[in-house]
C-alpha cells in the first residue's frame, strides 16, 4: 500500500502544479518535453562530446548542471507569474506568449546542442521555429 500512497501524493502535487501553471495543455507539455530534451542533450554535449559552453573544460560539471536545473525551475516560475497575470486581467495572452517564448528558447538550445554534436538540422525544424517566433510576436 505504501507505493499507492506515494503515487497518490505525486498525482496530487503534479495536478496542483499543472493547475497553477494554467493547466496541462499542449503548450505546457511541449515546454516540459523541450526542457527535458534540452537538459539531456546538454548532458550529452558535456559528458560525451566535451564541447559544453557552460564549463571551462567543455566537460560535465555538477555545478553547471545544477545551474541548468535552477534556470529551468525559474522558467516555470515565470510561467506561473504570467498565468497569475492572466487571471488578474482576465486574458490568456501572458501565459501563452510566455510559454511560446520559452518553447522557442528551448528549441534553439536543443538545436545548438545538436550542432555541437555534429547533427545536421533539417530545414523543416528551423522553419517551424521561425513560425513560432512569428506567433510569439502579436504584431505579426
Amino acid at each position: 500500500m505504501g507505493y499507492k500512497v506515494l503515487l497518490g501524493i505525486l498525482g496530487f502535487v503534479g495536478g496542483a502544479i499543472s493547475s497553477y501553471l494554467g493547466g496541462w495543455d499542449m503548450a505546457l507539455q511541449t515546454l516540459i518535453i523541450f526542457m527535458a530534451i534540452d537538459y539531456f542533450t546538454g548532458l550529452m554535449v558535456a559528458g560525451v562530446f566535451h564541447k559544453s559552453k557552460k564549463s571551462k573544460t567543455g566537460a560535465l560539471e555538477s555545478r553547471a548542471g545544477f545551474k541548468g536545473l535552477c534556470r529551468k525551475g525559474t522558467v516555470l516560475l515565470i510561467v506561473l507569474v504570467a498565468c497569475r497575470l492572466d487571471l488578474t486581467v482576465g486574458t490568456d495572452i501572458f501565459r501563452d506568449s510566455t510559454v511560446i517564448a520559452f518553447v522557442i528558447n528551448e528549441a534553439l538550445s536543443i538545436i545548438e546542442n545538436a550542432g555541437l554534436m555534429g547533427v545536421p538540422i533539417p530545414t523543416a525544424i528551423t522553419k517551424g521555429i521561425e513560425l513560432l517566433k512569428d506567433k510569439e510576436d502579436p504584431s505579426k
